[in-house]
């Protein structure tokens, strides 16, 4: 929807560009929040991972640090990761900020390709 409305020329980028980032960060604090509440049901016999894919998991993400959550906007990947940094409890602040950054400089690189803009 994002490219149809650039290409459209009828609507201002950067506004365009400020609302799909608004949008995706909202989907990843939601994320984030998920993780943080649901991690005290990880040993729940319905809860969807094991502790072992849960500790294997952290790992990984403790071996990156938060810097990892710039990988955010990567389809697949970025919803678990954001999910993952609630769960371990990543300060919000510094999740916020990555990830505002991560998803915006997606969107960025689309709409520079689209219009055709130097970055």
């Amino acid at each position: 929807m994002l490219a149809t409305m650039l290409m459209s020329g009828r609507y201002e980028p950067f506004v365009l560009l400020l609302t799909a980032t608004s949008g995706n960060v909202l989907g990843s604090v939601l994320n984030w929040y998920l993780g943080r509440n649901l991690a005290r049901f990880r040993n729940a016999a319905w809860f969807p991972f094991s502790s072992a894919s849960m500790d294997k998991a952290g790992a990984r993400f403790s071996r990156y640090g938060h810097w990892i959550l710039l990988f955010s906007w990567v389809p697949v990947i970025g919803d678990p990761l954001t999910l993952v940094a609630g769960v371990l409890q990543v300060r919000f602040l510094i999740f916020v900020v990555i990830v505002i950054v991560a998803k915006f400089m997606r969107y960025a690189v689309l709409a520079a390709s689209i219009l055709g803009w130097a970055l």
